[in-house]
């Protein structure tokens, strides 16, 4: 219970990240973000998605606009604001900094973890 308790609140921490990520390639259209996601595993209901971008169009850093749709009604398609792309840069550089601190950390450990194996002749 508590590594799943944790498990998830590391995929909610990432989540803005890798959608501001998605979205700074291009316009896209939300499923197409559910999409993306679903291919790097992050698996994300809509009822989750859309609060987040609305959350993120409100702090500046998207915007949409709406398109028509040959299959119904219009769609709206996000894109990455400047303010975005700003924020976006800083949590790049947030990301390298906790890749290498949890490498890091986690060193110690495969060493070990390494040292623990028996040596065989080959």
């Amino acid at each position: 219970m508590i590594a799943e308790n944790t498990q998830t609140q590391m995929r909610k921490g990432i989540l803005e990240y890798c959608i501001l990520s998605i979205i700074s390639q291009g316009e896209i259209y939300a499923s197409d973000i559910l999409s993306e996601l679903k291919k790097a595993r992050l698996l994300v209901v809509e009822g989750t998605l859309y609060p987040l971008l609305t959350r993120l169009k409100n702090n500046g850093l998207l915007s949409y606009n709406w398109r028509e749709s040959t299959s119904g009604p219009p769609r709206k398609y996000y894109e990455i604001t400047s303010t975005g792309l700003d924020v976006l840069n800083k949590l790049d550089k947030t990301w390298e900094e906790l890749v290498f601190a949890v490498d890091t950390a986690m060193e110690h450990r495969r060493n070990n973890s390494q040292s623990d194996k028996p040596i065989t002749d080959q």
